[in-house]
């Protein structure tokens, strides 16, 4: 594997210490728990699975998991090698029984959801991340905002591990290679995305099966809800926003979870006349996650930062307990001060 690009912008040595540190987990027999960011898309799942199914090669045993109950995983995603492997939060060893936990595409401490609580007991933590807005948790971050995606870095740390790459390997590193580029169609797509695909392809990664699976299956009721966010449709041309919601009361009449709704904002930022889209998306509670994404003119990670959210400069998320009204209102303020300041 050569050197990718994104490489610069690790620590010096970081991805030399994360191997160090993983090797003296397989000698010693460490219990080690793999966590994905909580509401995982193919970047956070694939990442995290891959590193379990590498890690079982070199004779450790880790455990995967996602830490929200109850433990949810995208239809999309739902036959990726390693799925069975998945434990919930309620089933998870007690802090005093993991040596090691290893967080995979999580920016912050609350994407963990309830595997934070590792962090909180001082669990020694390996954090492996590619967000710009990623914060300093984890006893050694391997964090690189130039990779494309977080699969990168795990596949760069298997490597390192000289773990060979195999089917199952290669069909989880490139669901969230091809998620988090777009079906290699954003901008961060670059010469080392285009050759990590050619060697997972070369391994075994069913490339039409995949893309097949991630982008063009869609069940009635996810259709039906994408029905409703597009009549519920609104533009705001000072700010290029364009912007939709679903209600739990929605997702409710169609039996499907927040999961179903990954497919909106995809849809939504697809307007023409449209620099930013909005979709917000009903939590528990009365709270409300908000995804925006930009077509690049306006960083709507800066946006996100400015409601405790955060992410990348064209894909990031934020949480609010405002009514819609209220929070599409300040994203167009905020954006109005991005643009003011641009």
């Amino acid at each position: 594997m050569n050197v990718p690009s994104w490489a610069a912008d690790l620590e010096p040595g970081a991805l030399e210490a994360a191997a160090e540190l993983l090797r003296g987990a397989v000698d010693r027999g460490d219990q080690v728990v793999v966590a994905a960011h909580v509401n995982p898309d193919g970047d956070a799942l694939g990442g995290a699975l891959a590193l379990h199914l590498g890690l079982a090669k070199l004779g450790l045993r880790s455990i995967p998991t996602v830490g929200e109950t109850p433990l949810k995983v995208p239809a999309a995603l739902a036959e990726l090698p390693g799925v069975g492997d998945l434990l919930p939060p309620g089933s998870l060893p007690r802090p005093d029984e993991v040596d090691l936990l290893i967080t995979v595409d999580a920016a912050s401490p609350e994407r963990l959801g309830r595997v934070a609580s590792y962090l909180d007991a001082g669990v020694t933590c390996l954090k492996l991340d590619h967000h710009a807005s990623s914060t300093e948790f984890g006893d050694l971050r391997v964090v690189s905002p130039g990779a494309a995606a977080t699969v990168q870095i795990v596949a760069a740390l298997l490597h390192e591990l000289d773990v060979p790459l195999d089917r199952d390997l290669a069909t989880c590193l490139y669901a969230g290679l091809v998620t988090d580029t777009g079906r290699f169609g954003y901008a961060s797509t670059d010469r080392s995305v285009m050759e990590l695909a050619g060697e997972l392809i070369e391994a075994g990664a069913p490339h039409a099966e995949l893309t097949t699976k991630l982008f063009d299956t869609r069940s009635i009721g996810e259709l039906k809800l994408l029905g409703r966010a597009l009549d519920r449709l609104s533009f705001e041309p000072a700010v290029a926003l364009i912007h939709t919601h679903v209600t739990h009361q929605e997702l409710a009449d169609v039996g499907l979870g927040l999961e179903a709704l990954e497919a909106v904002i995809d849809v939504v930022r697809s307007a023409d006349l449209a620099e930013v889209a909005l979709v917000l998306k009903p939590a528990p509670g009365s709270t409300w996650k908000g995804s925006l994404r930009s077509k690049g003119r306006v960083d709507v990670g800066s946006v996100a930062a400015a409601f405790g959210g955060g992410g990348h400069a064209r894909a990031a998320g934020f949480s609010s307990d405002d009514p819609p009204d209220i929070i599409v209102g300040q994203v167009i303020a905020s954006l109005r001060e991005h643009t003011d300041g641009a």
